[in-house]
């Protein structure tokens, strides 16, 4: 461990810092794959997605056929089911990195709000038809980094 002038210890460890949410949504907006998270009926569950962001929401596309359409398909027009949306970057050599959460709720897209929303370009192929908008309500992150 090294000192600086006035004698005192610094450290090499990475320092662990909290986002704010203006710094978490300019992080998530430069990725192209997260994970959501929800509750398929059988217990939490977290399933990779590519996404775009849109203003302050998440959008994401996935099968129609999929456990993740059948779980946060509402039967209540204009209703949410609870979701969460999480992305990650880390350097395992430099142990740095950061990770950020978003909580919200989840709706499918309506033909109309598909036209006007930022698009997502699934990688897999197939059918992605069902798209969907995360609305954060709750935006936390962390960075790991070398002082």
């Amino acid at each position: 461990m090294a000192a600086n002038s006035s004698d005192q210890p610094i450290s090499d460890q990475p320092v662990l810092e909290e986002l704010d949410r203006a710094e978490c949504l300019k992080l998530v907006a430069g990725g192209s794959v997260g994970r959501v998270a929800f509750d398929d009926g059988e217990g939490p569950t977290v399933i990779p997605v590519n996404y775009a962001v849109d203003g302050d929401t998440v959008i994401f596309r996935t099968s129609v056929t999929g456990r993740l359409n059948r779980s946060l398909m509402t039967a209540v027009v204009g209703g949410e089911v609870r979701a969460a949306f999480e992305v990650d970057r880390f350097d395992e050599a430099d142990h740095a990195g950061w990770s950020v959460l978003v909580r919200g709720g989840a709706h499918p897209l309506s033909d109309e709000e598909k036209a006007r929303v930022t698009p997502v370009d699934p990688w897999p192929g197939g059918d992605r038809d069902a798209w969907f908008r995360l609305t954060a309500m709750d935006v936390s992150g962390r960075r790991l980094h070398r002082p």
